[in-house]
């Protein structure tokens, strides 16, 4: 019979319960993020890129990028934004250039075509963001905590890996 079935409680038990709910929590939201971004694409008629390329174009905006820039920030995973960077160039939503100083690199920013997915998902997000407070959902006072205890589990997992070894 274990501790907990005989009435010993260990916090530290809790507590990886709890953080184990929490990394579920956070794979299933950002599943659910792309469902809802592919959803929205749909119903527009938006088929030719999927969610993580319509993310991605998001995450880009007004800058001019290199994919290591974008590895190093954070946002994807190497062999994943190479494929979708070169993907969104041959279908017109990103233009690219080759840097002059390393001819290997190559710099991208969103086309006109781009800048318009950015903007239908600025759209939904703003629609998201305005529901959550309306309905009661989460608040700006909610929203600036969970904000914050996520930051310092990105902290958090991010030393772990610049420190641990």
């Amino acid at each position: 019979m274990s501790m907990h079935a005989q009435g010993v409680h260990d916090p530290r038990l809790g507590f990886m319960e709890g953080y184990l709910e929490s990394l579920s929590l956070i794979e299933r939201l950002h599943r659910l993020l792309l469902d809802v971004i592919k959803d929205e694409f749909e119903r527009l008629g938006l088929l030719e890129i999927n969610a993580v390329q319509a993310l991605l174009l998001f995450n880009i905006g007004d800058n001019e990028v290199t994919a290591g820039e974008l590895k190093s920030r954070g946002y994807y995973q190497g062999s994943n934004v190479s494929y979708n960077l070169k993907k969104l160039v041959e279908l017109g939503y990103m233009h690219h250039q080759r840097s002059e100083v390393d001819r290997r690199s190559v710099r991208v920013r969103l086309t006109a075509q781009g800048q318009e997915i950015r903007r239908v998902v600025t759209d939904l997000f703003q629609r998201q963001a305005t529901g959550l407070d309306a309905r009661g959902v989460m608040g700006l006072d909610g929203i600036d905590r969970f904000n914050s205890a996520l930051k310092l589990m990105e902290r958090y997992w991010a030393d772990q890996i610049r420190y641990i070894y």
